[in-house]
C-alpha cells in the first residue's frame, strides 16, 4: 500500500474523509502533522490508531529549518504521497523537490480563477461573489513551486446563486472537497494518474 503523510492546520474534515476512503484500503496513511497543536485533524488521526506529530514553526530558526524538519518526519515514516488537507503554510522549494509530483492540495475554486496568494478561506468565496461567476467549485492539484500553480489533476463544480454567501459557497465547495479529494488519493495509491508537463491523465472514472 502506498504510505500517505497529511498534513493539516485545523479541524480535519478532508482528513477524515480521506482515512474513510483510503486508508487501509488503498493506502496507508502512516503519519498526521500539525503546525498547530490545538489541530482537532490530531484527534480524528489518533481515533483511527494514526501516528500524529506536532512540527511549530516558532521551534525553529528559520522557515527553511521548519520545513526541513516536516520532510524528515514523513522520511522516517516512508511516506511516498504527501497530502495537504487545510494546511494553512506555504511549501518551500526544498519540499517540493523532495516530493516531486508527490504532494497534493484541494483548493477551495476553480484554478486558474480566485488561487495564488491571498485566495483562502472565506476570501476565495468574497472573491467569488465580487466578480459574479456563475460556478465555482474545488481543485485538487499537484503542488510546485508556485502558490496554486502545479498540475491540476481534478475539479468539480458548483453553481453560485444569487442569494449565496461567502459562507454558504464554503458550505458547498466543502461537501465536494470531501468528496474529491479521497477519490484524487485512492486513484494515485491504485497507480491510475500520471502527469506529462502540465497535464494529468486519469484511467479510471470518478
Amino acid at each position: 500500500m502506498t504510505k500517505i503523510g497529511v498534513l493539516v492546520s485545523g479541524g480535519g474534515t478532508n482528513l477524515q474523509a480521506v482515512i474513510d476512503r483510503v486508508h487501509h484500503k488503498s493506502g496507508e496513511i502512516a503519519v498526521v502533522i500539525a503546525n498547530n497543536a490545538e489541530a482537532y485533524g490530531l484527534t480524528r488521526a489518533q481515533n483511527s490508531g494514526i501516528p500524529t506529530a506536532v512540527v511549530l514553526e516558532k521551534d525553529f530558526e528559520d522557515y527553511d529549518a521548519f520545513n526541513a524538519e516536516i520532510i524528515r518526519t514523513l522520511k522516517d515514516k516512508g511516506v511516498e504521497l504527501v497530502v495537504l488537507a487545510g494546511y494553512m503554510k506555504i511549501i518551500t522549494p526544498a519540499f517540493v523537490e523532495a516530493y516531486p509530483n508527490k504532494i497534493v492540495n484541494i483548493h477551495p475554486a476553480l484554478i486558474p480563477s480566485f488561487c495564488g496568494e491571498g485566495y483562502y478561506g472565506l476570501h476565495v468565496h468574497e472573491a467569488v461573489i465580487d466578480y459574479g461567476v456563475k460556478v465555482t467549485g474545488a481543485t485538487v492539484h499537484f503542488v510546485n513551486e508556485e502558490a496554486d500553480a502545479g498540475p491540476i489533476i481534478a475539479q468539480k463544480t458548483v453553481e453560485v446563486a444569487d442569494d449565496d454567501t461567502p459562507e454558504s459557497i464554503q458550505k458547498k465547495v466543502l461537501e465536494i472537497e470531501h468528496t474529491l479529494l479521497p477519490w484524487v488519493v485512492e486513484q494515485y495509491c491504485l497507480g491510475h494518474i500520471t502527469v506529462e508537463g502540465r497535464k494529468t491523465k486519469i484511467t479510471s472514472e470518478q
